[in-house]
C-alpha cells in the first residue's frame, strides 16, 4: 500500500468526504491540517502545482488532486490499483 497524504481543513466538507472514502477502503493516511499548521500550506501549494484549495491528495508520488478527482478515480476503477502501487 502506498503512502497517502491528505492536506485538509476541519471546516471543509470535501475534505471530510475524501477522508471518508479513504477510510472506507481501509487506507491509513497522513492528514496535514493547513488551518492548524498554516506553515504547511505553501508546501501543499508547491507539491500540488499551484493548487490552493483543500483537500489536496497524494498517493505515493502521484498528485491525485481534490475530492472530485479522488471519487472519479474510484468510479473508474483506478483508485484501488493506485493505492496498491
Amino acid at each position: 500500500m502506498q503512502d497517502v497524504v491528505v492536506y485538509s481543513s476541519p471546516l471543509c466538507g470535501f475534505c471530510h468526504a475524501a477522508k471518508r472514502l479513504l477510510k472506507s477502503k481501509g487506507v491509513d493516511f497522513t492528514e496535514i491540517d493547513v488551518l492548524a499548521d498554516p506553515k504547511r500550506k505553501p508546501e501543499m501549494i508547491e507539491r500540488a502545482g499551484g493548487a490552493r484549495t483543500v483537500p489536496q491528495i497524494f498517493v505515493g508520488k502521484t498528485h491525485v488532486g481534490g475530492c472530485d478527482e479522488l471519487y472519479e478515480l474510484d468510479r473508474a476503477g483506478k483508485l484501488d490499483p493506485l493505492l496498491a502501487g
